[in-house]
């Protein structure tokens, strides 16, 4: 697909110039972030992310003059958009036909699960990448630094949002909420060399059981 393959619509009205860029943009931030997760950090060349997304070398230079610069706002960029997805989850639980509200136990359970399918997702491995990147790459963790801190208050919000206003009001959240994080983070980097089923998880129940206990979640 190229840029030509976008300038007009099925109906075949022309595209607005603004539609057209904006179209282009997220070819390239997809494509950056499902290389950056296939390919490693190394491997993700411009040219690679270019050929993926279907665009020209000057639309793709357009977008992003900078490597490094089109890896961050690829990851940050999905990061945002599931956050948003979170949050609307959050706000309609439980999305069921009766419209039945559930407890804060089970509030709990499906929120914490939901937390832990976000580190099986590209953009999780895609964010992986470049941290281990920053490393050795001063310049990256430059670049990279200022985004993550804007992802971590936003990933915050989303995480009370997910649990409920109940819930995130508790004095125990904020040590919960860190406590799933960083533990869900380092079982998942273990399964770049032991692959397993994400959803059965063994840790998963035990994550549950914590969050239920210190967020003294009644029966």
């Amino acid at each position: 697909m190229t840029d030509a393959a976008h300038t007009t619509p099925s109906d075949g009205t022309p595209r607005r110039r603004v539609d057209r860029s904006a179209d282009s943009r997220a070819l390239i931030l997809n494509a950056a972030v499902n290389c950056l997760a296939e390919k490693g950090y190394s491997d993700t060349t411009t040219l690679a992310i270019q050929a993926r997304a279907g665009v020209s070398r000057g639309r793709l230079l357009h977008h992003f003059p900078s490597r490094d610069a089109l890896l961050v706002a690829a990851a940050q960029h999905l990061a945002m958009n599931r956050l948003i997805d979170g949050e609307q989850w959050g706000a309609e639980f439980p999305a069921n036909p009766s419209g039945v509200p559930g407890g804060d136990r089970e509030r709990v359970v499906a929120a914490t699960t939901r937390c832990w399918e976000t580190f099986d997702q590209p953009y999780f491995w895609a964010a992986v990448e470049l941290w281990v990147a920053c490393r050795t790459r001063p310049e990256l963790r430059e670049t990279l630094r200022p985004e993550e801190h804007r992802l971590g208050a936003a990933i915050r919000q989303t995480v009370a949002a997910m649990y409920g206003p109940k819930l995130a009001a508790h004095p125990n959240f904020p040590a919960v909420r860190d406590l799933l994080f960083t533990s869900m983070r380092g079982v998942a980097l273990t399964y770049t060399f032991d692959a397993r089923e994400h959803a059965a998880d063994r840790h998963l129940p035990i994550w549950i059981d914590a969050a239920i206990a210190l967020l003294e979640v009644e029966d």
